[in-house]
């Protein structure tokens, strides 16, 4: 999403999700990319998200616009979508771009089009990695530049507990499937 978004230092993002596995790795790329990074995360999360890099820290459910100033933020990276899709738009700024490869607050949103179009947005749909990501990442994680977060893993027979772990979202990082040897 990153690369697709053309992130760089003169970036403002914001984050959503920010203590999942996703988001965690998002601040710590936007970080590395040198952007300003305002991150969303459950309260209980917020010091946890500071220390990966956070500029800015929000508690979710917080109200973003009296967080932000609209028309503030270059880059959305959202992966909790539902129903603030619409708010978010409204904090970009003219040539901004929002990405997303989830949607864990639901799939349906309501957006005001003249946000998209008199400013000029771009909306960025990631479903695969594009070429260089994959390398990247891993030379990233070798030289210490960014760390995985693992909150818990499971055994792949146990897939239905760790769905029902994740949506309690109380985890910080990502959970992990094993396979059976």
């Amino acid at each position: 999403m990153l690369h697709r978004a053309g992130v760089n230092s003169a970036d403002r993002l914001l984050v959503t999700g920010a203590s999942g596995g996703v988001g965690s790795a998002v601040v710590q790329l936007a970080k590395r990319r040198g952007a300003y990074v305002i991150a969303v995360a459950g309260e209980s999360k917020l010091g946890a998200v500071r220390g990966l890099g956070a500029d800015q820290v929000i508690a979710r459910g917080m109200d973003l616009s009296t967080e932000i100033q609209d028309s503030s933020v270059d880059v959305v990276i959202d992966n909790v979508a539902g129903e603030q899709v619409g708010k978010l738009l409204k904090l970009m700024a003219r040539g901004g771009r929002y990405a997303s490869s989830g949607a864990i607050a639901g799939p349906i949103t309501t957006i005001d089009m003249r946000d998209l179009y008199l400013k000029d947005l771009t909306l960025i749909g990631c479903t695969a990695w594009d070429e260089p990501i994959f390398s990247n990442l891993i030379d990233y994680i070798e030289k210490g530049e960014i760390r995985p977060l693992v909150a818990k893993t499971f055994e792949l027979k146990d897939i239905a507990t760790a769905q029902q772990e994740f949506l309690k979202k109380t985890h910080f990082g990502n959970f992990v499937l094993v396979p059976p040897p």
